[in-house]
């Protein structure tokens, strides 16, 4: 299973030969900003730097290293001027995402400057030229103009660190989708191909026969040992039956082989096929909650374009929650947040413990899963939809909002949240229907919205911003 992990970014430091010979020693000079810059940047990322590239050679010998090296990105900092058409091979080859950091070793230009400090500081207009070599190439790229001292600059690069290692590991993810499709439902159909282009998630259909097959093969120690931590976990309702609560133990304990034996990092499932199978008791609701809290992605109704993005939501910010839009309450503002009853039980609010019942329901013709039941922890929220357009095309529709701090629903029994969107109940929920956002999304605790727009630009999918 891909994880949210340390980033690991090589910094390609750009300068050449030529001043050498004006300005003896400069290219140590210069290689020891770069060392304190990425040193700078350590509290964000790893960075990697080797030496300054002075000539095309160079550029792509330290471009193979840094990839070879396992970096998720490369950040271009002109350490002085270089011709960029010298860089354009090596990043057309470079199957890693692209910063161009505008930065200088001085963020204030002084009267003590002399011709030296001219030099040293006059990477901006090699930024213009590398800027519109990278365009021209059509490689993907973003861009930071700060003072590379500033906390803004730490907090963006970042941003974008976490947005690098997040396409970088989507290239390797593999989606399991159990059985099919809700049929009819529209916003959850799949491109298998044009996802793998564009974003990089492989899906691959497991079989139901299987998982079957595994759960007969859990050892009862395993199931045992699973309810005793749900017991220690979640405040289990006395009604739950310790049969139903065993089913489902030993359904999620199957699930997670499978989804280890086969390298997978999310998975997505429908109702309908578990229902009409015949061999199954009740639907994988506890599973899916319990797999999200541990990092997995996660779509219902076979919905494996949620899963990709909540996957995403995982490696970019870390506890993604996968969500859907259940009513309007135009008293405060608000759209109930809710689903079946899969939720990460780990955005849970801290002050009111999170409870497993006995939950009935009559999708897919089961019998009762055991469900956990929860509210998110109120404070800012951020929301991202994967909208499939046609082809590769996507748009990825990001909003911003508040969960607020509401009384309990008792009769509500899967998670549940009101989320008060920033730009207003109507003008939000205008937006995301003009832009065809989906019905299912993922959502994360917290701002961060600079992170889904730099993964946007990496993945070069159209953003829009509610």
């Amino acid at each position: 299973m891909l994880t949210n992990r340390r980033p690991k970014i090589g910094l390609l430091g750009i300068m050449q030969e030529l001043y050498d010979d004006m300005i003896p020693g400069i290219t140590e000079h210069q290689a020891n900003y770069a060392r304190d810059l990425a040193a700078r940047l350590s509290s964000a990322a790893e960075v990697v730097f080797l030496r300054p590239a002075r000539n095309r050679d160079d550029v792509e010998t330290v471009a193979h290293e840094l990839a070879d090296a396992g970096c998720d990105g490369i950040m271009i900092v002109m350490l002085t001027y270089g011709p960029a058409l010298r860089t354009v091979r090596a990043l057309l080859e470079n199957p890693l995402p692209v910063l161009l950091a505008n930065v200088q070793p001085e963020g204030v230009v002084s009267e003590h400057w002399d011709m030296a400090d001219l030099t040293y500081n006059q990477g901006i207009h090699g930024a213009q030229d590398q800027g519109n070599a990278l365009l021209r190439a059509s490689v993907p790229y973003s861009v930071i103009t700060d003072d590379w001292r500033s906390p803004s600059f730490v907090s963006s690069f970042a941003s974008w660190a976490s947005a690098a290692m997040t396409v970088t590991q989507l290239k390797r993810a593999k989606i399991a989708l159990f059985g099919y499709p809700m049929n009819g439902m529209g916003d959850v159909l799949y491109d298998a191909p044009a996802l793998m282009r564009r974003l990089g998630p492989v899906i691959v259909n497991e079989n139901l026969g299987e998982l079957y097959r595994k759960m007969s093969q859990v050892p009862d120690s395993e199931v045992a040992a699973l309810v005793e931590a749900h017991q220690q976990r979640f405040a289990v309702s006395p009604d739950l039956p310790k049969e139903r609560h065993s089913y489902a133990a030993r359904m999620e304990i199957a699930i997670r082989s499978m989804l280890e034996a086969g390298g997978y990092s999310g998975f997505s499932m429908h109702f309908e096929p578990f229902g009409k199978d015949g061999r199954f008791e009740q639907l994988p609701l506890l599973a899916a909650s319990d797999l999200m809290a541990d990092g997995y992605g996660y779509g219902a109704e076979g919905d494996t374009n949620t899963a990709s993005i909540l996957l995403a939501g995982q490696l970019l910010v870390g506890d993604a929650h996968f969500s859907e839009m259940y009513a309007m309450d135009f008293s405060v503002g608000s759209v109930l947040i809710s689903h079946m009853g899969e939720g990460n039980w780990r955005v849970a609010r801290k002050d009111r413990p999170v409870k497993l019942i006995d939950r009935p329901l009559g999708i897919g013709g089961l019998g009762n899963p055991p469900t956990a039941v929860f509210s998110a922890e109120p404070g800012p929220a951020t929301t991202a939809s994967l909208v499939p357009l046609e082809g590769e095309e996507y748009r990825l529709l990001v909003g911003q909002g508040e969960i607020l701090d509401t009384p309990e629903l008792p009769r509500v029994e899967m998670p549940y949240f009101h989320f008060r969107p920033t730009a207003g109940l109507k003008p939000f929920m205008n937006k995301w229907l003009k832009n065809g956002g989906t019905h299912h999304f993922c959502t994360n605790l917290g701002v961060h919205v600079e992170r889904w727009r730099y993964l946007a630009e990496l993945l070069e999918v159209e953003l829009v911003e509610i």
